[in-house]
């Protein structure tokens, strides 16, 4: 049984940082893309970085600069640690993992970035 476990979300002041973890488990870690997405109240999800199996990452616009995803396969985790934090990057934050056909979510962890 496949299990996405996100991990490191909370209340932080803008300009603040956050560490996410997600640990996988039941599946071949090191052959998925893992992405993490995050959605808003009243907003679609969204793709917020990605990284292949490769090492190769890519971000949405909204973050590049300020957040960095990096992935362990020791550990069969994938982290996104986010910088300067803005008011806007309030959301629940999803792990995602794609090996296709194959598509896991976890569960999410909330960020709100508040003063």
């Amino acid at each position: 049984q496949v299990q996405l476990v996100e991990s490191g979300g909370g209340l932080v002041q803008p300009g603040g940082s956050l560490r996410l973890s997600c640990a996988a488990s039941g599946l071949i870690f090191s052959i998925y893309t893992m992405n993490w997405y995050r959605q808003a109240p009243g907003k679609q999800r969204e793709l917020v970085a990605r990284i292949t199996s490769s090492g190769i990452t890519d971000y949405a616009d909204a973050v590049k600069g300020r957040v960095t995803i990096s992935r362990d396969s020791a550990k069969n985790t994938v982290y996104l640690q986010m910088n300067s934090l803005k008011p806007e990057d309030t959301a629940l934050y999803y792990c995602n993992s794609v090996y296709f056909p194959q598509n896991y979510w976890g569960r999410g962890t909330q960020v709100t970035v508040s003063s």
